[in-house]
């Protein structure tokens, strides 16, 4: 269990990082007028890694019953 977690701590940091990037890379691309469809396809990629993020920390987060 524990080289489980430290697995997805992994992948987590390193969704996170990617995301970061390309929340750069985008911001670059806009401003030196690239076209929009490698523009869309970057946001896309970004939304799908933010899910991923979503999931895998719904998943370190231990479940509750109240």
């Amino acid at each position: 269990m524990l080289n489980d977690r430290d697995s997805l701590l992994r992948k987590l940091h390193e969704l996170r990082s990617e995301h970061r990037d390309l929340d750069t890379v985008i911001a670059r691309l806009i401003e030196s007028g690239v076209d929009q469809l490698h523009v869309q396809r970057l946001k896309k990629r970004k939304l799908l890694l933010k899910d991923e993020i979503s999931w895998l920390e719904s998943r370190l987060i231990p479940d509750n019953i109240a």
